[in-house]
């Protein structure tokens, strides 16, 4: 219990001002690249000394990062890989080509790089060192072909990245492909039918880049050279309509950065997409001290956080109830925070109907099918706080919410924030419904866009989906028919028992482990899955168990979960276990009653709590993906999933 408490009170330090979580995005040698390629294209066609300042402080990180074998990983806990080194050479590429005076880093003569103004710290080493040992490691790994290689029939990020190297001038413009920006002016409730090579959340890099193509390397073809003339004013306006009022497309700075410097380096430097991009970098950028700077992946997490961290407190329905009791203020504008969230028209970038919820609170988050149900989850036990009907036994009971509704929480969690959570609801399990592909499955974002890996359908989306729909069937006050919901649930069951590996185990969409074969993550999958399972009190079924029995074959024998070499503490009792994937996995057979995965429960349990006790319970892991396959880890991530696990282990304890 004692444990508890410090894990809990590390995740609540994290909270913000206003009750919701924002957590915090691994810095990112992959966007810091991309990041200082723009500045740098933009610093060439518009000096500014704040600009070059970012590009001789990101240049200055980037080196310190570089891995032994010459390469870099996408975060600093990342193995080597040939997209983000290639991507960094051509950054420090394209600032040799700012002009000479406006920045600080010796480029030309092979000078070690210069530190900021008044930094009394040992320069880092010679630049022409740094980018030899990175040839080294492009030249090993197999250079375009390896990049290539890596994505297969996937352009979405492997023509992005050459051609940000062609712009560097490292990688001739012959070796890009073409990308049919033309595509751009179909309307867009036609894009799925186009079988276009990138997915459906990269259509600003299909625009821009496929125009920067075009203009520089023409194709033969008069009659593609006279389409594309044609295309590429209509397409420019897709391009600005479909940018936020952040700036930044998705809030990521790759995809921004890929669309701003193609339209620089295409003589469009002035448009203001590419004002509107350079703003978002610049409001984005950390600095670090010595002057220093990266970027991350993308701004924050924000709405994923917070429901997750809502999730994982009532796990423990009467622990939860206190801490409400004790601050329910704070705890009811969290929950108005969220559904402020939610999206209320026809979203630009996707064209989404209203009603899902995206990643974060920014102007650049788009609806999906994981945010979407992990909202309607927390709201589920905000709607439990309300003293009110309907149903009274469920909705205050000292069974589920000990003393959560005394003192003031009836006034705060009034009637009309029971409205307002049922027409939330309503609008989120509609626009879920409405989401589910052929298969029977969940994709991120669009219906029927299956040509490439990231828009299938998932089946960790999908559980998530289940629990949602699971939680809210039957209550009393929803508006959607409990023959859709009940539907849904029914197909989505048939789609996780399609998808289950003869192994037992389940394979996600956006979580991998890179110490596992081809960089996949069947703890995170299979923990998801049968978290959904036991949502729809189906954890006695041959499918759920044998997923159990995958877990429990699986356990580290230090009695965590997942991990690899990569995971290194101090400590060896705790192994190469990941606080991560043994706090999703111990949730998860913490469902079963069966004493075989008890056992194997109480084993993570037991790694959670010596984790907490040498004080690594909050070291993170790369274990997400961004679009591509492109590595995070997220601040928030171990807590969040460690407090879910303990909280339901303490939920089953007798209680004195």
């Amino acid at each position: 219990m004692e444990r508890n408490h410090r894990i809990a009170n590390l995740l609540l330090d994290q909270r913000t001002a206003d009750g919701h979580w924002e957590g915090q995005l691994s810095a990112s040698a992959l966007s810091t690249a991309t990041a200082i390629s723009t500045l740098s294209f933009y610093a060439c066609h518009f000096p500014s000394e704040d600009v070059c300042r970012l590009i001789d402080g990101g240049l200055r990180w980037l080196v310190q990062e570089q891995n032994a074998d010459g390469g870099w990983g996408d975060t600093d806990k990342n193995y080597s890989n040939i997209s983000t080194t290639m991507l960094v050479v051509a950054a420090m590429t394209a600032a040799e080509k700012v002009p000479s005076g406006l920045t600080a880093v010796g480029v030309k003569g092979g000078s070690d790089i210069g530190r900021a103004d008044g930094d009394s710290r040992p320069a880092t080493p010679r630049w022409e060192a740094v980018k030899t040992q990175a040839w080294g490691y492009i030249d090993t790994c197999g250079g375009v072909d390896a990049v290539r290689r890596r994505y297969g029939k996937d352009k979405t990020f492997a023509v992005p990245i050459l051609a940000n190297c062609a712009m560097a001038g490292i990688v001739p413009w012959s070796e890009v492909s073409a990308l049919p920006f033309e595509a751009a002016c179909v309307p867009q409730r036609f894009y799925r039918l186009l079988q276009l090579p990138v997915v459906s959340y990269a259509i600003p890099a299909l625009v821009a880049i496929g125009q920067c193509k075009f203009l520089n390397d023409p194709p033969w073809n008069p009659v593609r050279r006279t389409i594309g003339r044609l295309a590429i004013g209509h397409s420019l306006m897709v391009l600005q309509r479909m940018q936020p009022q952040s700036g930044g497309y998705l809030e990521a700075i790759p995809l921004t950065s890929f669309v701003c410097m193609a339209l620089i380096e295409s003589g469009r430097g002035d448009h203001e997409v590419v004002k509107n991009g350079i703003r978002f970098l610049l409001d984005s950028v950390r600095v670090i001290e010595g002057g220093d700077c990266c970027w991350p992946i993308d701004t924050n997490l924000a709405t994923w956080t917070t429901s997750l961290a809502i999730n994982a407190f009532a796990n423990d329905p009467r622990d939860f109830a206190d801490r409400v009791q004790a601050q329910p203020q704070l705890w009811r504008g969290c929950f108005d925070w969220l559904m402020d969230c939610q999206n209320q028209a026809v979203h630009p970038f996707t064209g989404s109907p209203p009603g899902g919820w995206g990643w974060t609170d920014l102007t650049g988050s788009v609806p999906d099918a994981d945010d979407t149900p992990g909202a309607l989850i927390a709201l589920r036990h905000a709607i439990k706080l309300v003293p009110a009907n309907p149903p009274k036994q469920d909705l205050c009971s000292s069974a589920n919410f000990g003393a959560g509704n005394r003192g003031g929480v009836g006034q705060i969690f009034d009637d009309d924030f029971r409205l307002r959570i049922f027409a939330a609801a309503d609008a989120g399990i509609d626009w879920l419904l409405k989401l589910q592909n052929r298969d029977h499955g969940w994709p991120t974002f669009c219906r029927g866009w299956s040509n490439l890996p990231f828009d299938r359908s998932g089946a960790d989306l999908t559980a998530h989906v289940l629990r949602a729909l699971a939680v809210w069937r039957g209550v009393e006050g929803l508006s959607v028919d409990r023959g859709r919901i009940d539907r849904g649930i029914d197909t989505g069951l048939g789609y996780l028992r399609k998808t289950q590996r003869p192994d037992g185990s389940w394979l996600p969409l956006w979580f991998g482990n890179q110490d596992q074969k081809d960089d996949l993550n069947p703890f995170y999958g299979t923990a998801k899955v049968i978290q959904a399972f036991a949502d729809l009190d189906l954890i006695d079924t041959n499918a759920a168990q044998i997923g159990l029995d995958w877990l429990v074959q699986h356990q580290n024998v230090d009695g965590g979960f997942g991990g690899g070499v990569s995971v290194k503490y101090a400590d060896r009792s705790l192994g190469h276990s990941s606080v991560e994937e043994t706090a999703l996995c111990t949730d998860a057979l913490l469902n079963s009653n069966q004493p075989r995965h008890r056992d194997a429960a109480v084993a993570g349990v037991t790694w959670i709590k010596r984790a907490t006790d040498l004080d690594v319970i909050d070291h993170c892991h790369p274990i997400g993906f961004y679009f591509a396959k492109l590595w995070y880890h997220e601040k928030l991530y171990p807590l969040v999933f460690a407090m879910s696990a303990m909280a339901k282990f303490n939920r089953d304890q007798p209680k004195a």
